[in-house]
């Protein structure tokens, strides 16, 4: 009688979470300040958010692996973050406050996604080429952040760009956080941190009472419920059953909405399934055993719960700096979403046309009855695309 095999260790999956809640947090962090800031948001306020959005995240990411004892990784919406930063300058009714309230209405469409399908095979029937596009338009500004930082400030720009290129070819998940490392360098090489008061760097949510416009809801809550759910959600599903797992997604997308929709009033714009940290955790890597990378996720969770509680010193470090280098970080962090974007948008032919000018209208920077270009794009390209199989069709 052979001798019976000693378990795995849990140890690649306990590796295997920090990993996934390190990098998700550090990689694109400056995105969602970008985004808070833009609408509206006090430096106490995005703080919030952060912190909100991390709490969220954590505690989604513990309760749904526990309940379903599958690796389920939580993130929040950076491409929704960029869609935050993209309104830059574009006047919302309440302000920020306007702002939640459209934050609020994008967390409760996520939960009815999750409770009544035909809204989620509505958002799955939008062509892959327009959101794609739409998703690329809203990109663009922040991905030119790098150029202009080396512009501005050429040596640190330089060194920032410098600095994530070579880790990206020797380690891609690790190029970020290189990137943040060497700005924090900065930082504190300028003397900014000298001011920050140590008192003000505790944990302190601030409560916001939304206010709802149809321009919110037009310009900021549908398109960042089209986005989180077209960018988010359905590859965050894609990359769980491509690792052997076959979960139901209703009750994943009503959980994530349910989590938006709490951390809403603090601040946070959405929550949603992760698609890059989730291949951390329910790869091979994460554990031999599938069964047991929930354990990582689980792990993942606790990682942002932690992060969630530094989010207040995180925002004043990074508020003492330049803007035009956090908005470099930021726009790195987007290159590669905005590759794939672009590539897949106009992959298609018949759709190409359409495509593109979703993309032009989106970037454009179009304000129109208080609505900004990401509907506006849609609706163009839309528009396009139903001309041209309408003429194919006659």
């Amino acid at each position: 009688m052979s001798p019976t095999a000693p378990s795995p260790s849990l140890a690649p999956a306990i590796a295997a979470g920090l990993l996934s809640a390190f990098v998700g947090f550090a990689s694109s962090f400056a995105v969602i300040l970008q985004g808070l800031i833009a609408v509206g948001a006090t430096q106490a306020q995005a703080a919030s958010g952060l912190m909100a959005l991390s709490l969220a995240m954590g505690v989604c990411a513990i309760w749904l692996s526990l309940r379903t004892r599958m690796p389920v990784s939580i993130a929040w919406s950076t491409p929704g973050g960029a869609l935050l930063a993209a309104s830059a300058g574009h006047e919302i009714a309440g302000g920020f406050a306007g702002a939640v309230g459209a934050f609020l209405i994008c967390g409760a469409l996520l939960t009815l996604a999750g409770l009544w399908k035909p809204l989620g095979r509505a958002v799955a029937a939008i062509p892959s080429a327009l959101a794609n596009a739409m998703l690329a338009g809203i990109l663009l500004g922040l991905c030119l952040a790098p150029v202009k930082a080396v512009a501005a400030l050429p040596v640190a720009g330089l060194s920032i760009v410098i600095v994530w290129a070579l880790v990206a070819k020797l380690k891609r998940l690790w190029a970020m956080p290189a990137a943040v490392l060497v700005t924090l360098g900065f930082i504190v090489a300028g003397g900014e941190l000298g001011a920050l008061d140590v008192a003000t760097l505790w944990p302190q949510p601030v409560w916001v009472a939304p206010q709802f416009s149809f321009e919110a809801l037009l310009g900021i809550a549908l398109p960042l419920f089209i986005v989180t759910m077209a960018s988010q959600n359905i590859p965050g599903i894609a990359v769980l059953q491509a690792n052997g797992y076959k979960p139901d997604p209703a009750p994943l997308f009503r959980e994530t909405g349910i989590f938006s929709v709490l951390g809403a009033p603090f601040g946070g714009h959405a929550v949603n399934l992760a698609a890059i940290t989730a291949a951390i955790c329910a790869g091979p890597e994460a554990h031999p055993d599938p069964g047991k990378r929930w354990i990582a996720a689980v792990v993942a969770g606790v990682g942002y719960i932690v992060f969630g509680l530094l989010a207040t010193a995180a925002t004043a470090v990074f508020s003492a700096a330049p803007p035009v280098l956090i908005q470099a970080v930021a726009g790195l962090a987007l290159l590669g979403a905005f590759a794939n974007s672009l590539v897949t948008a106009l992959s298609d032919i018949e759709s190409r046309e359409a495509a593109a000018i979703t993309f032009i209208v989106a970037a454009s920077g179009l304000t129109l009855f208080g609505i900004g270009g990401a509907f506006w794009g849609l609706v163009a390209g839309g528009a396009i695309l139903a001309l041209t199989r309408w003429k194919r069709q006659g």
